[in-house]
């Protein structure tokens, strides 16, 4: 059974201007909550906070620079931190080393010791850490996933001897309309939507017999906050348990675009295959049932029919950020 407590006063999002920043904050912002938005200098004001994000207090930080990210905690004294920073791209990770331990094991740290000193001051807060299943695949080897299986040790550690309430989701993969075309399904949904409005012929693709457990980030953020105000921190798995092929995002995606011969406009390029990837992840969903009685709402083929359709508006239209789109 799940014991979920309600709402409470000011909640810090980090890497708010991301998918899953932007589906939170709207959600607590919903709820009554004041929301602290947690941004790169360049983002804090551009066009996807002014379009998704009114409403949230936004704040520049380079959540590396951990005097800087305590600061911030101690002077906005949040009740829920969410930490979505993070370089979340795998195959980012492989050129950018350095940085991926920085964004994603080192600020982690810093922002874990400025919530410490909330919790020994006498404060109430709670910390959700976004981690990733790619730790558990042969993925595992990446700077991604080292950085972010140090960055689990962190919570467990702060938890467990400092007594702060922080906990972890080992996220499995999770798309939405407002996800960055740099990942593959929005790299697919965006092409399949040019491809049928003549914008485009092929669309080129690396491996196509991986399998993952995709879900919708709207879903997976109502997971995140039933965490947090679980009464007592657990760590979970969030997924949806039901895997789709890289193929099947194709033919799916171009189906809802009306394009009869998918196979007709991609084209494999070698060079985007990644150093390491898993050939198959998927998730057991039933702890997350059981804890927060949580499990993902929208199906497979419902989350790609609306990303093609958000797509398709943003090439007939020209405008890529829309509240619409969500």
């Amino acid at each position: 059974m799940s014991d979920v407590i309600g709402p409470r006063g000011t909640a810090l999002v980090t890497g708010v201007t991301g998918q899953d920043g932007i589906y939170l904050a709207r959600r607590l912002l919903a709820e009554g909550m004041r929301v602290v938005g947690v941004a790169r200098a360049g983002s804090v004001d551009g066009p996807r906070a002014a379009a998704y994000l009114p409403g949230v207090e936004m704040r520049a930080c380079d959540v590396a620079d951990a005097r800087a990210l305590a600061e911030l905690v101690t002077e906005v004294g949040p009740d829920e931190i969410y930490n979505l920073a993070a370089v979340s791209s795998v195959g980012r990770s492989w050129s950018e080393p350095e940085l991926t331990r920085r964004i994603n094991r080192d600020a982690v740290a810093g922002l874990l010791d400025a919530a410490v000193s909330l919790h020994r001051d006498g404060n109430t807060v709670r910390l959700f850490q976004a981690s990733t299943a790619e730790i558990l695949g042969t993925a595992a080897a990446s700077p991604y996933a080292r950085a972010k299986a140090e960055a689990e040790a962190l919570v467990a550690e702060a938890r467990e001897t400092e007594g702060l309430h922080a906990c972890f989701a080992r996220l499995y993969v999770h798309e939405s309309p407002i996800r960055a075309t740099g990942f593959v399904f929005r790299k697919i949904t965006r092409g399949a939507a040019e491809i049928a409005r003549g914008r485009a012929e092929t669309l080129t693709l690396g491996t196509l017999d991986v399998r993952r457990d995709w879900g919708h980030a709207a879903d997976y953020v109502d997971a995140f906050v039933r965490m947090v105000r679980r009464d007592e921190p657990l760590d979970l798995p969030i997924g949806t348990g039901r895997p789709h092929a890289l193929a099947e995002v194709v033919e799916v995606a171009f189906a809802a675009a009306g394009v009869d011969d998918p196979w007709a406009h991609v084209v494999q390029d070698p060079a985007l295959v990644r150093p390491a990837d898993t050939a198959d992840l998927v998730a057991d969903p039933s702890p997350a049932a059981e804890a927060i009685g949580w499990r993902a709402r929208t199906t497979f083929e419902e989350l790609v029919a609306r990303m093609v359709q958000v797509d398709l508006a943003r090439v007939d239209s020209g405008v890529e950020d829309d509240p619409a789109y969500l």
